[in-house]
């Protein structure tokens, strides 16, 4: 049934509404961080000033490294964790609906309430909080996002091609590393780029179980309490770059994962 062009025309109209409420506040934002002025909200001139300020703010950069750590440890081990976990519950075959809810709780139980519970078992197991809880934090909720990546992946996966490998005497090292990750790879680095943008982007968890003081302040802990005082172009400049490195990873993430369903 073909569509009359009055209502192609009215659903491309309703698509430019919700594409331009998305997008236009986003898009002032960078605009505004290039402004020459003290007014986040009046344009007087285009400048770089609030870029060259950011370089020098210690605590700002504090932040910075303080995200890297946190977003490059946990990114790296739920990575690890997640593509053994996906190889795991693929190779078994047959899974009930509880070990697929236990999974995937993480990706779905509000991050408020996974914040809490992680706290609480924190402070349950007198642990000191700082970057390292946040790591652990993180490396929670992205396992399950970095495991579905990869499962996505292995449920075109010949497991005849690692039983033929284990019939010509390889090893389960051998296997893995000669032929099974060579076939999950791309899985495998879209999973830890998508884990990576939501470990940098992330700020309820990291905010309930970071520590007191500069030293486990993440940037989006440091924008919240920057943007208590008032809006500045400062701040514009610094959500400016979190978010542009948070869409590389996220847009690298889903080239490759692309490729890995489109194969």
């Amino acid at each position: 049934m073909t569509s009359s062009p009055a209502r192609i025309f009215g659903l491309r109209t309703i698509l430019v509404i919700v594409f331009a409420f998305l997008y236009i506040p986003i898009a002032v934002l960078v605009a505004l961080s290039f402004n020459q002025g003290g007014l986040p909200t009046v344009w007087s001139g285009f400048s770089l000033k609030w870029y060259a300020s950011l370089a020098g703010n210690a605590a700002i950069l504090s932040a910075a490294l303080n995200t890297l750590i946190v977003a490059l440890v946990s990114t790296a081990i739920a990575t690890l964790l997640g593509t053994l976990l996906a190889i795991g519950v693929e190779m078994r075959r047959q899974y009930g609906s509880g070990l697929e809810a236990l999974i995937f709780a993480p990706m779905i139980i509000p991050d408020i309430v996974l914040a809490v519970a992680l706290l609480s078992f924190f402070s349950m197991l007198d642990f000191t909080l700082g970057l390292h809880t946040i790591i652990l934090a993180h490396v929670v909720f992205n396992l399950a996002f970095v495991c579905s990546v990869v499962r996505a992946r292995l449920k075109s996966f010949d497991w005849s091609i690692v039983e033929a490998s284990a019939d010509l005497g390889a090893s389960a090292v051998t296997t893995f590393r000669r032929v099974t990750l060579p076939v999950i790879l791309p899985a495998v680095v879209a999973g830890g780029l998508l884990a990576f943008t939501l470990s940098v982007d992330e700020f309820i968890i990291a905010f309930f179980t970071a520590g007191a003081g500069r030293a486990s302040t993440t940037l989006p802990m440091q924008i919240y309490s920057m943007i208590r005082f008032g809006i500045t172009p400062e701040i514009n400049a610094l959500a400016t770059i979190v978010m542009a490195v948070s869409i590389t990873a996220l847009t690298l993430s889903q080239r490759l994962n692309r490729g890995v369903i489109g194969q």
